[in-house]
């Protein structure tokens, strides 16, 4: 076939449309391949849609992802096609499409010994079957149902154990309540959150450990009969000059919720503040989701601070709080850019508000699991209150191989993204837990301080010990209550091989790596007085008077608030500015208890 066009030049423009519309038609008659289209929908076996699933069409190997709902639309060259759909931890499939019909795709739970069914403990004691407790109720913020530790038979149960991690949300959260002279919900009170808030110490390790280890046996300063066990983990501490690159994700909730001073503009100063301290070797990307969800800056390096922190500053509020399709987006965009034995780590700022998609706690924590074996670590930060969502960020926290903080201020924000920066963003030891087997000889009963389960893991048959992740540079303290067996107080007894008071056993992964390590301690029974502590376990021992008269823990029938205030400011660190408001904090707590105590009479 053969086309003769004429062209002048004053009509050059308009004969060019028409040319094209020409050759458009000829080309579209000269036996090119026909486009089909192939729809579906993607969901589980409870018929809950499924995101992000990989669908691979065989004839030509394109890649595509389902969407928020669920849901596909792709184009073939055939009128039937084979097409393969895969998401971790469902069983992968592989399916014959046909043009125009609506396929229906169900992907099943793997089975596996890992199944994302079982709830994790935070505190275990081999052998023992815990009862049923009541659950607590707070209206508008979620917290999870706490089960308090109880004293424990030595002789029937000598082992127990809790998980380590770094997450110190509780005090800041509990600080917020105190702040605006309110009663805290007792389920939002974690004590060994609130103990660890405070930094006791540091102890370097040996070069060749990850942690130091040292132990203090006490008198119990709330209950005269009593002893006090201290068990205190330093890890070690890596340069930040040294630190291998980074890979962040910053997962930002731009929701209509988040349209308050104490939330989106508290974390748009946060992050610009974390960004300060980025190195040109590290990379940077920011997801939203609220009114949209994707990618508001692409992957862009550290050296560039002033276009990270425009963007950062370019955030608005608004629309719904689709969690689960930002957090899927967020991981994609995490993958993408992985660094091979680098920190490949996802920030999640919300208040926890999700109302779009996947919004339960049970739908959050497997989809969070189907992550959490990339290598992506996940840090949650909170903020907000009146709906903030603790009990699901927590959830996020633990499954995503994480940690979790609450941001209250600008003070806060600065001491968890700056100067808590190694121990907040890089992991020196995962899925970390330790285990204590105490000398029946020596003790009678126990009480771990703290590590409280929530309820419902505690009454499920599948529940496992999860361990926690562990920053550079992280300090934890464990105060473990003791009611002593008669030989304990004989001095004579203290001495021998077999005379310890108990043995720990830290357990632990390096990160990237499946091995798993131990390192072991012995606690001496050796006795010192209360008074010839080091201040810091005298003031810790304060934090967990507090919390507990928060709490309302059984153990309060010993002591008042007045023991508290006089405890605090008795040790507390005058050149410790946290230390100091803390007493501050408890001043002002007790007049909020005792008002309440009187408005009751």
């Amino acid at each position: 076939m053969r086309l003769s066009i004429k062209l002048n030049n004053s009509n050059e423009g308009i004969h060019l449309k028409r040319v094209s519309y020409i050759l458009l038609l000829i080309f579209s008659h000269s036996g090119l391949p026909a486009q089909y289209y192939f729809r579906g929908e993607i969901t589980d076996e409870g018929n809950k849609p499924l995101q992000n699933v990989k669908i691979v069409l065989h004839s030509s190997g394109y890649v595509y992802y389902s969407g928020t709902s669920g849901g596909f639309g792709i184009t073939s060259a055939r009128a039937t096609d084979s097409v393969s759909f895969a998401l971790d931890g469902y069983q992968p499939a592989s399916v014959q499409l046909e043009n125009n019909k609506f396929a229906n795709i169900t992907l099943k739970l793997l089975q596996t010994s890992g199944s994302v069914q079982k709830k994790k403990l935070i505190s275990f004691t081999k052998d023992l079957k815990p009862e049923e407790s009541v659950n607590w109720s707070v209206g508008g913020e979620t917290y999870s149902s706490l089960l308090e530790n109880d004293f424990i038979q030595a002789k029937m149960y000598p082992e127990t154990g809790f998980a380590i991690s770094i997450n110190k949300a509780s005090y800041s959260n509990v600080r917020r309540f105190i702040s605006m002279d309110n009663p805290v919900p007792p389920d939002a009170i974690r004590i060994e959150e609130m103990i660890n808030y405070f930094n006791f110490s540091y102890k370097e390790p040996q070069k060749d450990s990850m942690f130091s280890f040292e132990s203090h046996f006490t008198a119990c300063p709330w209950n005269e009969n009593n002893y006090l066990l201290y068990l205190k983990l330093c890890a070690k501490k890596v340069d930040l000059d040294t630190m291998p690159s980074s890979n962040l994700v910053f997962l930002v909730d731009i929701s209509g919720s988040m349209d308050m001073p104490n939330r989106l503009p508290l974390l748009k100063s946060s992050f610009k503040s974390l960004v300060n301290n980025l190195r040109s070797k590290d990379t940077i990307s920011i997801v939203v989701y609220g009114s949209t969800v994707g990618v508001w800056m692409q992957p862009t390096s550290g050296k560039e601070k002033l276009k990270i922190q425009k963007a950062i500053e370019g955030l608005n509020p608004g629309g719904s709080t689709p969690g689960a399709s930002g957090i899927s987006t967020a991981y994609r965009i995490a993958k993408s850019q992985f660094i091979k034995g680098g920190n490949n780590r996802v920030i999640l700022a919300t208040d926890g508000d999700f109302n779009v998609g996947q919004t339960s706690e049970a739908d959050l924590e497997k989809l969070i699991s189907l992550h959490r074996q990339t290598g992506i670590y996940l840090t949650c930060l909170g903020v907000g209150m009146g709906n903030y969502k603790d009990s699901k960020l927590e959830v996020l926290a633990k499954k995503g191989n994480g940690n979790f903080a609450y941001l209250d201020d600008e003070k806060e924000a600065e001491k968890v993204l700056v100067k808590e920066l190694t121990q907040t963003l890089f992991t020196v030891a995962d899925d970390a837990y330790c285990t204590i087997r105490f000398n029946p000889k020596l003790v009678r009963q126990y009480r771990l301080i703290g590590f409280d389960n929530k309820l419902n893991a505690v009454i499920d048959s599948l529940s496992e010990l999860e361990g926690g992740e562990i920053g550079s540079g992280h300090t934890m303290l464990a105060m473990v209550e003791i009611v002593p067996a008669s030989s304990l107080l004989n001095p004579d007894n203290f001495y021998g091989p077999n005379n310890a008071l108990a043995a720990v056993r830290v357990s632990y992964k390096l990160p990237s790596d499946t091995t798993r390590r131990t390192s072991v301690y012995s606690c001496s029974p050796v006795y010192t007085e209360f008074n010839e502590l080091d201040s810091c376990y005298r003031f810790a021992s304060s934090v967990v008077m507090f919390a507990s008269l928060l709490r309302r823990s059984n153990s309060t029938k010993f002591f008042s608030w007045r023991d508290v205030v006089l405890l605090a400011n008795e040790s507390y660190n005058r050149k410790d500015t946290l230390e100091k408001e803390f007493v501050t904090l408890v001043v002002k707590a007790r007049k909020i208890y005792s008002r309440g105590k009187r408005r009751k009479r």
